[in-house]
């Protein structure tokens, strides 16, 4: 069940989102992405709200990746705000950026952050680092049992 859930991306950069992509083709990876482009789209997907009421349950996802710089809202508060209600408080989520300041670091695991990476700038690495991500999350990692209230 766990390998048809989707992966939310939280991401502005188009490169990364198609990086990603890539790397999840490449990996075998045949969960559904699901990409908000900014904080406040996230708050509304994951909390089925906005454009997204009354999206189902069935259509939380079963891992976020979190980019930290997001225009509208910061990731660091989509992250409180995930971990605050009761539907998304244990979905991982892996903060994806490429911030590298240890505050940020610190912040992200004192707010619930279950994995944190730094972008690789190098386009293999970029790609290997996403392709282990996801091999980890999507088949090693055993998950939380669904539903999740």
């Amino acid at each position: 069940m766990t390998s048809k859930r989707a992966i939310l991306l939280i991401e502005d950069n188009p490169d990364d989102e198609e990086l990603t992509r890539r790397a999840f083709k490449a990996s075998n990876i045949s969960n559904r992405l699901i990409v908000a482009r900014d904080g406040a789209e996230a708050i509304d997907f994951l909390s089925a709200a906005g454009a997204f009421a009354g999206r189902g349950a069935e259509d939380d996802p079963c891992l976020v990746l979190l980019d930290l710089k997001l225009p509208k809202i910061g990731g660091l508060e989509v992250l409180q705000k995930m971990r605050a209600n009761p539907r998304t408080r244990t979905t991982p989520v892996v903060v994806l950026t490429s911030s590298t300041e240890e505050q940020d670091v610190i912040r992200s695991y004192g707010l619930g952050a279950n994995s944190y990476i730094r972008k690789p700038v190098d386009f293999t690495q970029f790609m290997e680092a996403v392709r282990i991500l996801g091999l980890y999350w999507m088949v090693l990692n055993e998950p939380f049992p669904y539903p999740h209230a």
